[in-house]
């Protein structure tokens, strides 16, 4: 091995070949410049008069909406800094239902505000202190303002709901969908250790395409996305005695190879008629039980479907798990996972159990349950992305109600918190070390900007709009907000637009500490794209594009 001469350096590759490296200020400035673009893209979508995107997967399938966390899941995000924003949205989506949007821009804006400071020569650490401070006193402070309410008042969680619907595209339709909302979520609420709780599982939504929004119905029962099994069995039962079988109704199949030699055809016909009598002794067993109505979660064979409708029991099959848990809870029933091992007691009732044709679909009706603790809002709507988008509407409305009940402290809407928020962290700050006082003021500058966007997405002008909320707020007017529909700014808790402090904690929780992991990045490692293997044609290679 021949000896290097002196004066020159061996080269050492650490990293793999193709992989790039960006450091400190150069990496920072394009994770917080991915971040701004996906806060911007959705700022446009922040509040009732926000606007809503048409978003093209690759398949062509186009979705039409407000809703954040859904444009960003749709959005299809490939930066790694930017891919962050989405999982917070998805966080605050899975957490609290709601405030998706504000959570993104509120982000955004936090790392803008932080990149000027970067700019100043502040050192990162610092900046990120800052935030933190700002957020605990700032979920301190929504919990020192926030109104204790009644979390069984209709008047109250219908206002919620209409606040969560006003942002979305079905916001014309917000005062009948909140009525179905509040009834549903009281409906289904229970009292746990002096708490109530409210489980959205036991909540169904159904959608089918047809009619219009207003004709969209709750149903104090279940509604089954399917159909009864035979066509002599009846289609409307009164008076319901209703089985829930998780086990099938067909000759089960032995676990090992069996091999049977048939010598003669009278010992095949006695083989199946052995068959058809252990299925008649099954559906015998249910007929004693009592039930007229059996949904069984796996088949049923179609000689067990002939005598369920000889006799004149309404049967439907492959019901999904998660249904006849609803079943189980709307109807009182017992799920029975043997046959055999049905009884009276384990059957639960309805007044009705009805085959109806819905937007030429037929789909089952279980009604009039003695006391439902799962029910069913069945969303109609003119074409397939309206009711897809009422969908989510009403997921997020159901989730703020939910909050409520789980917490029953609300504050005003319309930017009013962000304002006053603002204005308690600017005299916070003076209680620190001067560059940790610029970090907090800058987050009080981000929240001001949550109120800003809402007036321009409402046609005002914002920097009027933030000069008369501030004054307001000095004055002690904590509730002062932008009402979008009126274009004035008002008392807003006045104006019924309210919402749970528990979004508006969650939202400084995550909005703040995806700022703060973004801004502690301070070197990006990239390893190269796997190489595509060049395809050759049967002519040969083809011109490259």
């Amino acid at each position: 091995m021949a000896a290097v001469p002196s004066g020159q350096t061996v080269p050492v590759l650490v990293l793999k070949e193709g992989a790039t490296r960006t450091t400190g200020r150069d990496a920072r400035r394009a994770n917080i410049f991915a971040a701004k673009v996906i806060a911007e893209t959705l700022s446009s979508s922040l509040g009732p008069r926000g606007m809503d995107k048409l978003l093209v997967d690759s398949f062509g399938n186009a979705t039409i909406t407000g809703d954040g966390a859904t444009i960003l899941k749709e959005m299809e995000v490939q930066h790694p800094a930017a891919k962050m924003l989405v999982e917070v949205a998805k966080a605050q989506d899975d957490e609290v239902g709601d405030g998706t949007t504000t959570v993104v821009v509120l982000a955004g804006k936090l790392l803008e505000s932080a990149e000027e400071l970067l700019d100043g020569e502040i050192h990162p650490t610092i900046i990120t202190e800052g935030y933190e401070k700002a957020m605990i006193e700032a979920v301190k402070h929504v919990d020192s303002i926030a109104e204790k309410v009644d979390p069984t008042d209709k008047e109250v969680l219908a206002k919620i709901a209409k606040t969560a619907l006003s942002s979305k595209v079905v916001a014309e339709f917000k005062e009948h969908l909140s009525k179905l909302i509040v009834d549903a979520a009281l409906q289904v609420m229970e009292k746990k250790d002096g708490k109530y709780e409210l489980d959205l599982d036991n909540i169904k939504i159904e959608k089918k395409r047809g009619e219009s929004l207003e004709e969209s119905t709750l149903v104090k029962g279940i509604v089954l996305d399917k159909e009864v099994v035979h066509p002599a069995m009846p289609k409307r039962v009164e008076n319901a005695k209703i089985a829930l079988i998780d086990a099938p109704l067909e000759v089960e199949k032995p676990e090992w190879t069996a091999k049977i030699n048939v010598t003669d055809p009278e010992q095949l016909k006695m083989f199946l008629d052995q068959e058809a009598e252990i299925l008649r002794k099954k559906v015998e067993r249910i007929r004693e039980s009592g039930a007229n109505v059996v949904f069984c979660q796996k088949g049923i064979d179609d000689l067990a479907q002939y005598y369920l409708a000889k006799a004149g029991i309404l049967a439907v099959r492959r019901v999904k798990k998660s249904d006849m848990e609803k079943l189980a809870r709307a109807t009182g029933a017992r799920i029975v996972t043997r046959v055999e091992d049905i009884s009276p007691d384990a059957l639960g009732s309805a007044e009705l159990v009805e085959e109806r044709k819905v937007a030429d679909e037929k789909m089952v009706f279980v009604e009039g349950c003695p006391n439902p603790k799962a029910v069913t809002i069945l969303l109609r709507g003119g074409a397939e992305h309206i009711v897809d988008e009422a969908e989510r509407a009403v997921h997020d409305a159901l989730s703020v109600v939910r909050n409520v009940i789980r917490e029953p402290k609300i504050v005003a809407g319309g930017g009013a918190v962000e304002i006053e928020l603002a204005l308690k962290l600017r005299e916070f700050s003076k209680t620190l070390p001067s560059k940790e006082q610029l970090a907090v003021q800058k987050y009080a500058e981000a929240l001001e900007n949550i109120a800003a966007i809402l007036a321009q997405n409402a046609g005002l002008e914002p920097v009027d709009v933030i000069a008369e909320l501030k004054k307001l707020h000095a004055e002690g007017k904590k509730w002062a907000g932008v009402n979008a529909f009126t274009g004035k700014v008002e008392d807003m808790m006045e104006a019924g637009v309210i919402e749970p402090a528990s979004v508006k904690k969650q939202v400084l929780k995550s909005a703040t500490e995806a700022a703060i992991m973004i801004l502690r990045i301070d070197d990006i490692i990239a390893a190269a794209p796997p190489k595509e293997e060049k395809k050759e044609g049967k002519e040969g290679k083809g011109p490259s594009f």
